[in-house]
């Protein structure tokens, strides 16, 4: 048979499985916190769950979302390109990722900050020669790290939960990652003393949901769903605005001001059409 007729995109494998695969590391707070119970939730579980229901709606039958672990990153994009699971959310845009994989529209805006305990740093590079800075293994932070300052000791780890857990236990000065990821873990372990420096990022980024390379189709209805879920929180629907805020907002492990979430929102969406709902009153009438 000709390839194209052989190869199966995310959406038919959902409507033949009813399951859309995310993939991603078990603990990574605010993107997937995983319960005692093994039952996973976060802003990236409510991302994969909004994605699913666009997949539903274009399928004609209910999907719902698996969760798949992995152990490190690495594996996360074998997954995607071997078809074992089809997207994972909580990626900075690379050029070199962007070879292996396609990016959808962004889900939010992060950046690169400095994690140590408080008064240790004060955030600019310079302060960084000579010390041992814990890092993720082949990630943007990494490569930040020896750009901005070649001198530091740059200690690789597969995630920054053992970043975190190494720079805990004294081994490294600080943690150079992402800054949403470092502030959940930080309020999910309960860490004292410990800050997050400059107070503008390193580097500033959009973060998306990564699939596999060529299959549109999907990447369109991602793109949707994405889009669905960032305007209905501008738009103020209580169940988005309390389902975002309960990973993002005030009160949750990052705690972002409601204002700090709109902005990046609306910098998310200004490159793409407003999706503005129509109520069935509203409808045009069927002709007769």
């Amino acid at each position: 048979m000709p390839a194209a007729a052989q190869a199966e995109g995310a959406v038919q494998r959902a409507a033949r499985t009813g399951q859309l695969v995310l993939s991603g590391l078990a603990d990574v707070p605010p993107l997937v916190v995983t319960a005692p119970q093994g039952q996973p939730s976060g802003y990236g579980i409510l991302v994969a769950d909004r994605i699913a229901a666009e997949l539903s709606r274009a399928v004609g039958k209910p999907v719902t979302v698996r969760f798949a672990p992995v152990g490190d990153p690495a594996s996360l994009v074998g997954s995607i390109k071997k078809g074992q699971s089809d997207l994972a959310c909580g990626f900075p845009f690379s050029w070199e990722l962007d070879m292996q994989v396609d990016f959808s529209l962004p889900i939010g805006l992060s950046g690169l900050r400095l994690l140590a305990p408080a008064g240790r740093f004060d955030g600019s590079p310079v302060a960084l020669a000579g010390r041992k800075i814990g890092v993720v293994r082949q990630s943007l932070g990494e490569t930040e790290l020896k750009g901005m300052q070649p001198n530091a000791t740059a200690v690789a780890f597969d995630n920054l939960q053992a970043a975190v857990a190494a720079l805990k236990a004294g081994n490294v000065d600080g943690v150079v990652g992402d800054t949403i990821v470092l502030a959940g873990l930080v309020r999910q372990q309960g860490l004292k003393g410990l800050a997050l420096t400059p107070d503008f990022p390193y580097e500033a980024y959009a973060v998306s949901c990564v699939l596999a390379e060529n299959d549109s189709s999907f990447r369109n209805l991602v793109n949707l769903a994405i889009a669905r879920l960032l305007q209905g929180y501008l738009d103020g629907q209580p169940d988005t605005v309390a389902a975002v805020n309960r990973w993002l907002g005030p009160g949750s492990a990052v705690g972002l001001p409601e204002a700090t979430i709109r902005t990046s929102f609306e910098a998310v969406l200004l490159g793409v059409e407003t999706i503005r709902p129509i109520l069935e009153d509203q409808a045009a009438p069927t002709a007769r």
